[in-house]
Order: C-alpha cells, then structure tokens, then sequence
C-alpha cells in the first residue's frame, strides 16, 4: 500500500493495466454482481433531486424498480443504486447490440443534467473503502474485466492512467498530479 494525501492506495493501481473493451464485456459490470452501485449519501440525494430531469432515459423496469425501492436503497453497509429483480442496476439501459450502459450518463451526455454517474461506476476498477480516518483505493479483479485487463496490456495504460478523469472528479487535479509522480517512481524502480 502506498500513502497519498491521507489515502491508502493499492500498489496494483499503478502496476495493473486497464482499458473497458466494451465490446467485448458489453457493460456487464452494469448487470452482474449481488448488489447495485454503491452510493454515498450526497449521491443518494442528488439522484432523489435529479431523477425527474434522466426519468425517461430508463426501461419501463428501471423505473418501476425505482418507483418500488426508491431512488437508492441501504446495502450491507452503504447506499447502493436499486436493481432490478436482483439484477442488472435500475439505471441500466440497453444499445441496440445489447451492450449495456448507464441512463443517468445518456442524460448527462445529452446536457439534460450536470451529474455523470455514480462516482463508484465513474471509478471502477477502483473501489474505494471508507475507514473512520482514511480511504484506501483498492484495485478490484473480476473476471468479467479479463477483456479491460487484455487490451490495458495490449496498450500498456496502467490503472490509474485509465481512470484519469474520475481521480480528478473525486479528489481532484492536485490529487491526480501526485499520483503521476507516484506512477512515474514506481515504473522507474
């Protein structure tokens, strides 16, 4: 683990690759798993003020999933997005090809809000586990990425080049500056 401004980060951060090859995994990260997209409490509030503006980018199943648990739901710890029967995210919506994408991020590319996403799905593989004085960022394996992992490696990007954006969204410009310096260290040992 490396330390960085208060924050534990996993050295696989920077020594794993990384790149969504959504054509081949088909958003599968939108639909698989045991719970929905963890959510921090300003989130669950934003999405409670701004659902009306995205409401009609979702299935007619994401919205009753939504209509019947809410806006966001309590997890086994956290605030999580609702899913539908168990399964793929309420916010889910689905391409022509059957890949699956986010209906909050269509209306945020289409300029209807201001709010892209879930900064946990913004961020993944990158989870973020929250102690009473800390973060640590972890890097989280699943197999359904073997195809992000194939092309990160084809591409040489590793983790946290990948995930420039959302680093900069949750913690900033400042933030991600070091965590260059930290990468460029690490790749020169």
């Amino acid at each position: 683990m490396i330390e960085l401004d208060g924050k534990l980060l996993s050295a696989d951060i920077f020594k794993k690759e990384f790149v969504c090859n959504l054509g081949a995994c088909k958003g599968a990260c939108c639909v698989k798993g045991n719970a929905g997209a963890p959510l921090d409490e300003e989130e669950a509030k934003l999405l409670d003020q701004i659902y009306p503006q995205f409401e009609s980018y979702l299935t007619d199943a994401g919205r009753a999933a939504v209509q019947a648990q809410g806006k966001s739901v309590q997890g086994l710890g956290e605030l999580e997005t609702p899913l539908i029967d168990g399964k793929e995210c309420a916010y889910t919506v689905f391409e022509i090809d059957g890949t699956a994408s986010c209906g909050i991020e269509k209306a945020y590319l289409d300029g209807k809000i201001d709010w892209k996403k879930p900064i946990s799905c913004h961020l993944y593989p990158i989870r973020i586990a929250k102690y009473t004085n800390f973060e640590a960022l972890n890097y989280d394996r699943w197999s359904i990425c073997s195809a992000a992992c194939s092309l990160g490696e084809e591409l040489k990007v590793p983790v946290y080049q990948f995930l420039k954006e959302p680093l900069i969204r949750k913690y900033g410009s400042d933030f991600y500056s070091e965590l260059e310096n930290v990468g460029r260290d690490l790749t020169a040992e």
